[in-house]
């Protein structure tokens, strides 16, 4: 915090008025089949994004990202999309949303601090919006809602940047809590908190530097005539979270996914599977049962590779070395690591035995002189939600 404060003071010659953290996150199982109403798991981490901001007596916004050494401006009457100006996009995206759901704002001077890079894919964009977000009520629109917050955060992707708001990513970041993980349902846009009470458990993000190349494109999987499909495979389960699980197996499965090409229906039987692993993966956490929990990771992982084809060599290798720690039934592990993120490269998670990390590490090492990539790994805890500090 007072890295932030400094830096802000430093830029602008005063110092914050409000100084707001967000957690990272990451996405443990789930992250690839939200379009089809369906659910995800994710966890906020240790490491923070911090957002000085200090009001203006104009409608300039002019804003500092301290690890790019990099300076921005805008005016909030002429905010407009640019390429060029990358993590900006984000700022001025917030902004927008914020002003178009009607609530009053000002001009502001922003600083963005984070030792992580938004390129990593640990949710750091995510955070820095939420941080803008909160920040923009504290000063200038107190009674601004959580669930109007939530509005102007979707108005800014929507009619700024022309995304969609994935609700798992703004749930984990407003709402997550030490020693939890969060489960967000499409279905409801809602969340449940599970406790993550595994001792002498590590979790270590790994960003492999792999570039990302897309192989195929994502959102041919999420058209509606898919949907559709998935949603005759439903079948109601009184005792399942979510009240239903997919159709797995038998005939219905066959005749129904019949109608899509070979890798189409690769790609919706993961859909289904993965619905199954996240429903596995809260149960070992209600549970406390690690070697459940370590099941479904280890299996979301095959079918992210097998089926879904999102994984690579370098990925697939990272997770193989973490699998060789067990010398047990991999219906027991005692670890678990799975591909994160966007996939077709970058990153992956694992979690092993505390006993184990200076044996993971050492694999990196091997790794880089292998592929000639060389990894960033950082050792995390789940942590809280964004808070006004």
């Amino acid at each position: 915090m007072e890295h932030i404060e400094k830096a802000h003071e430093t830029e602008y010659g005063t110092k914050p008025d409000v100084i707001i953290s967000a957690p990272g996150r990451f996405h443990l199982i789930g992250e690839h089949s939200w379009f089809c109403r369906d659910k995800t798991l994710s966890m906020a981490i240790n490491i923070p994004v911090y957002v000085a901001i200090s009001a203006r007596n104009d409608a300039s916004i002019r804003c500092c990202f301290v690890e790019f050494n990099d300076r921005k401006r805008a005016n909030l009457q002429t905010m407009k999309f640019k390429k060029e100006d990358r993590w900006f996009n984000a700022v001025k995206a917030v902004l927008f949303g914020f002003i178009s759901k009607g609530f009053p704002c000002k001009g502001m001077n922003i600083t963005i601090h984070s030792e992580i890079l938004p390129s990593a894919g640990f949710g750091i964009t995510t955070a820095i919006k939420i941080a803008i977000l909160l920040g923009c009520r504290e000063l200038f629109a107190r009674d601004c809602t959580d669930e109007e917050l939530l509005e102007s955060f979707a108005a800014g992707n929507k009619q700024f940047l022309g995304i969609g708001t994935y609700y798992a990513d703004v749930f984990t970041a407003l709402y997550a809590r030490p020693a939890t993980c969060l489960l967000t349902n499409y279905e409801t846009k809602d969340y449940d908190l599970f406790p993550y009470e595994f001792e002498h458990i590590a979790i270590l993000l790994t960003d492999a530097k792999v570039p990302r190349i897309s192989v195929w494109n994502e959102e041919t999987v999420r058209s509606p005539e898919n949907v559709l499909l998935l949603g005759e495979l439903r079948n109601r389960k009184r005792n399942a979270y979510g009240g239903w699980v997919y159709q797995e197996s038998g005939s219905e499965l066959v005749e129904v996914l019949s109608v899509v090409s070979e890798d189409m229906r690769k790609r919706l039987l993961s859909v289904i599977k993965e619905h199954h692993c996240v429903l596995e993966a809260a149960d070992g956490l209600r549970e406390h049962n690690f070697e459940k929990f370590a099941h479904a990771v280890n299996k979301s992982h095959d079918n992210m590779r097998d089926l879904y084809t999102i994984s690579c060599p370098e990925i697939d290798w990272l997770i193989k070395r973490v699998q060789e720690f067990d010398l047990v039934s991999s219906l027991t592990p005692k670890a678990c690591a799975r591909i994160t993120g966007k996939g077709f490269g970058r990153c992956t998670y694992t979690m092993l035995k505390e006993t184990e990390v200076t044996r993971y590490k050492k694999k990196l090492s091997e790794y880089e002189r292998i592929f000639g990539f060389k990894p960033a790994c950082y050792e995390v805890k789940p942590a809280g939600g964004a808070e006004v500090l």
